[in-house]
């Protein structure tokens, strides 16, 4: 099966306290979505069920990212997440807390 991008979008989300990988990555996600208004449909042979979304996201711990709560977030189409080394992590001035920083690429693609 030989696919074909269609679609590339970013997006950026931010957990601002706790350090918390999942929010942050799942706004990134919701981020990117948002961003996104698919109107070719009507003019091709494809629907919603055909698409196949590949999520990749950076963030500093990787490890940390529960992925079905990520996949969750996309509400068509066979979905694939990958993590890896990315995103920023901010401490706070006390050095107990801090802020994350998750960047997510959604790609569409379909079967040629």
């Amino acid at each position: 099966m030989a696919l074909q991008r269609w679609v590339t979008e970013m997006g950026m989300g931010v957990d601002v306290h706790g350090y918390d990988y999942t929010k942050a990555a799942k706004r990134a996600v919701s981020d990117a979505l948002r961003h996104s208004s698919l109107n070719f449909f009507a003019v091709t042979d494809k629907t919603v069920h055909d698409m196949h979304v590949e999520v990749r996201l950076g963030v500093g711990k990787p490890d940390d990212v529960d992925v079905e709560a990520v996949k969750a977030e996309v509400p068509y189409g066979t979905v694939t997440v990958i993590v890896q080394q990315g995103g920023l992590d901010v401490a706070a001035p006390s050095g107990d807390d801090g802020l994350v920083i998750a960047n997510a690429a959604i790609l569409v693609s379909f079967e040629e």
